[in-house]
């Protein structure tokens, strides 16, 4: 039986809107092409949210290796306040899942910074029985520790949980653990996922 309710953050209960923020920036398309290929799609980016480098760490690293890029890297990243914004529908899913007897956590690949400068989308979180932001704990998803840590600091039995996630690696890796797993692609769909687990919403 189904009594917690785990939830990514990116994409799932807010957006992780990149492009669209590099477009507001003032970015054409083929910049944003390359920003991306030298920021959130390198392997760099996961180690900053896995909290093991500061920005200035993380940003010179990015400009060694596209110097080219330097005042554009500084233009798009310096504030990345609009980069996760908030989805209208995160606090009343966790509140109804809460009504209906469920427990709620969070469980996602996030930056100090973003956890600062995107404050306003993270409002939900006063509302969830708990979570875990990897910067804090200087983990990352897919790895299985992350997930053995929420359950360990919350008393989560794995085969309780389900965990919702619009990367199909790490539902794998939660599913790996023990959970049972959706990979979420709207807020309907999930929600017809969630019944169909026994889960009433």
């Amino acid at each position: 039986m189904i009594k917690n309710i785990i939830f990514d953050i990116g994409n799932v209960l807010t957006d992780f809107r990149w492009r669209g923020f590099l477009e507001d920036k003032g970015f054409g398309d083929a910049k944003i092409k390359e920003l991306e290929e030298a920021t959130v799609l390198s392997p760099h980016w996961n180690e900053f949210d896995r909290g093991v480098m500061t920005f200035d760490e993380v940003m010179g690293l990015f400009e060694s290796e596209n110097p080219a890029l330097k005042s554009d890297l500084h233009k798009a990243y310096d504030d990345i306040h609009g980069m996760v914004t908030k989805r209208d529908f995160a606090i009343s899913w966790i509140k109804s899942l809460k009504e209906a007897g469920y427990s709620v956590y969070y469980l996602s690949n996030f930056s100090e910074k973003a956890s600062e400068e995107c404050a306003d989308s993270i409002d939900f979180i006063p509302y969830c029985d708990g979570g875990i932001l990897s910067f804090r704990e200087r983990l990352i998803k897919p790895d299985e520790k992350i997930y053995a840590l929420l359950c360990d600091r919350y008393s989560l039995n794995p085969s309780e949980c389900v965990f919702i996630d619009d990367t199909e690696k790490n539902v794998a890796a939660g599913v790996k653990y023990g959970m049972k797993g959706i990979i979420y692609t709207s807020f309907e769909e999930t929600n017809e996922a969630l019944r169909k687990m026994g889960v009433k919403i």
